[in-house]
C-alpha cells in the first residue's frame, strides 16, 4: 500500500527505537489491516477520517492519503471525507487535512500519478 513510506518510517527509527516502528508495522498492518469486515479502501476512508479529526499527525495523513489513493478510493472521495470532519473535528482540523491533501495530490502530479 505505501512501502517508501513505511521503509522510510523504518530506517528513521533503526537506530534508536527499532522495535517501536516493528510495532508500528506489525500491529496496524499485519492484525488489523488483514481482519475480515472491512476492505481496505474502508479502512483507508476510516484511518483518513481519523487522522484528518487527531489534527496533529500531518506525515501520517500525507501518507494514508496515499495509501486510500493507491488502495482504489478517489480524490473527490478524499476531498469528503476531510470536508466532513469539518462537522466533528473542527474547521481547523479539516483546513490543514486539507492542506495536507492538497499536497499530496500536487506530488502524485508530479509523479504522473492519479
Amino acid at each position: 500500500m505505501h512501502g517508501a513510506g513505511i521503509d522510510a518510517m523504518l530506517d528513521s527509527l533503526a537506530g534508536i527505537a527499532p522495535d517501536l516502528g516493528r510495532f508500528a508495522v506489525e500491529f496496524p498492518y499485519g492484525d488489523i489491516l488483514c481482519r475480515p469486515g472491512l476492505d481496505l479502501k474502508s479502512r483507508e476512508i476510516a484511518t483518513v477520517a481519523a487522522l484528518t479529526a487527531l489534527g496533529n499527525a500531518p506525515v501520517q495523513l500525507s501518507g494514508h492519503i496515499s495509501m486510500a489513493l493507491n488502495v482504489g478510493c478517489t480524490r473527490e472521495e478524499i476531498v469528503e471525507v476531510i470536508t466532513q470532519m469539518a462537522v466533528y473535528a473542527g474547521f481547523p482540523a479539516a483546513l490543514n487535512g486539507m492542506e495536507v491533501a492538497k499536497a499530496v495530490f500536487s506530488e502524485r502530479d508530479g509523479k504522473g500519478l492519479s
